[in-house]
């Protein structure tokens, strides 16, 4: 079964933490898909990996840059794995369908936005119900995450 983790943002935008966990993933060999849930969001989330940082580097792409198996993050809105990603990171409401083949899977959800903890919440039920091995982080005050469950 694949590890199931939900980070639950509470004081860091999305942009500033997505960034600092791909980073994590590549360093450990890993391939990354960031499936997001709806194509403006996605264009907002490339845009942000390209500027996150002046020091670094994130090799990331989508179908519009060219073959995605050259892609070592690849962004998307479908329920695809062209990379051949050992991880998958669910961004802004996509939904967690066929986790085959993942190692690990990351939902990250805003705790600001009550439809967003309430989809989480829901996805929790279902992926524990499958028998995922599900754990659940908290941001504390200083950015920090807290294993709450």
């Amino acid at each position: 079964m694949t590890e199931v983790l939900f980070y639950h943002l509470q004081n860091t935008p999305l942009e500033r933490v997505l960034p600092q966990l791909l980073e994590r993933s590549l360093e450990r060999g890993w391939r990354a898909i960031v499936r997001a849930g709806g194509p403006e969001r996605l264009d907002a989330l490339n845009n942000a990996l390209w500027t996150y940082s002046d020091d670094s580097f994130l090799p990331h792409g989508s179908r519009e840059d060219g073959p995605p198996e050259a892609a070592p993050i690849f962004l998307t809105i479908e329920d695809e794995n062209p990379n051949n990603a050992n991880v998958l990171f669910l961004v802004d409401g996509a939904r967690p369908t066929a986790l085959d083949g993942y190692e690990r899977c990351v939902l990250m959800f805003d705790g600001r936005d009550d439809t967003a903890l309430s989809t989480a919440r829901e996805h929790w039920k279902v992926l524990k119900a499958e028998g995922h091995d599900a754990t659940y982080w908290q941001q504390n005050e200083v950015g920090r995450w807290e294993k709450k469950a």
